[in-house]
């Protein structure tokens, strides 16, 4: 083998040693670390029960795991033990039916929900037995001073609908507005439609302004309060009607004037030709009695020419 051929060897020795040194494997990227879950803040309500129900009212505006105790002081018979259980919205909580014990003369009953979102939210109800029971509603703050009699405005006109929030209740994040569509609601964007809608929002207040209504801008139209947890709905009426709306009343009275009038005049009318008709009956009577006694009168005298 030539001196040549040899180093050809040797270097393609040397390489394939070196390959076997090589990782050919796809380097792998460090996942990133997951940002820990924050616990939920914590709440408790507790109701100490004397007669056979309360009804007690919780406000919440972000995702709380929530303890709710019960404590009823029985009644006279106050058993060793009775069964409680939990509802949520008449719907009896899966695996919360346990047997209670009579401690210090009163039942105790406790259990944590974790409210993370609307669906969570709803009537949670301990009960006692068979009759007795606590209510806790849980809901997102109400919206008040909401009109009950519809706004009516006109066709062509703009209109204002307003919602406001008690000065007690929390301030919610932001506003939205939304319109009855059949069994659903549908939003309103203001910017989507600048020429027909305008909201502006406050702390505690917002207003929808309407332009150019139309008949078929009435309906209902919802202003919600929108917190973390849930949206706090209101709602107010809206009636567009024509400008002769308000005439027609007045029409209808005009033409009951008119129809009357026309049924007096007529009457009037007919009696008076009644009245004529009797009126020259009486006169024939009376020329036709006139002239009898005419004859009478000239037949006594002719008598009593010959008598003489």
């Amino acid at each position: 083998m030539s001196t040549y051929c040899k180093q050809l060897l040797f270097q393609i020795l040397l390489l394939v040693g070196s390959c076997r040194h090589i990782n050919t494997k796809t380097p792998v990227p460090t996942p990133t670390p997951l940002a820990p879950i924050s616990p939920l803040p914590t709440l408790e309500r507790s109701v100490v029960l004397k007669g056979q129900s309360h009804t007690e009212k919780v406000e919440l505006l972000n995702p709380v795991s929530i303890t709710l105790e019960c404590t009823w002081t029985g009644n006279h018979n106050k058993p060793p033990n009775i069964t409680g259980y939990w509802t949520k919205d008449e719907d009896e909580v899966e695996n919360s039916r346990l047997t209670v014990q009579l401690e210090n003369e009163q039942y105790n009953l406790k259990r944590v929900f974790n409210i993370v979102s609307e669906e969570n939210l709803g009537n949670y109800s301990c009960v006692f037995g068979s009759e007795v029971k606590i209510d806790f509603v849980l809901a997102a703050p109400q919206i008040g001073e909401v009109r009950d009699k519809p706004i009516v405005s006109y066709v062509g006109d703009s209109v204002v609908i307003a919602c406001k929030l008690d000065e007690t209740k929390p301030k919610p994040n932001t506003w939205n507005w939304y319109r009855a569509n059949g069994t659903d609601k549908e939003q309103i964007f203001a910017a989507a439609e600048p020429h027909r809608y305008e909201i502006k929002n406050q702390e505690r207040e917002t207003k929808l302004l309407v332009h150019n209504l139309t008949e078929a801008d009435s309906g209902l139209y919802y202003c919600g309060a929108v917190y973390a947890i849930s949206t706090a709905m209101g709602h107010v009426k809206l009636k567009v009607i024509s400008f002769y709306e308000p005439l027609k009343p007045f029409i209808a009275i005009v033409v009951e004037v008119i129809v009357l009038v026309t049924a007096i005049l007529l009457y009037e009318k007919k009696q008076s030709k009644k009245n004529h008709t009797a009126g020259n009956g009486t006169n024939d009577q009376t020329d036709t009695l006139t002239q009898g006694e005419n004859n009478e009168s000239e037949g006594s005298s002719s008598m009593r020419q010959r008598k003489v």
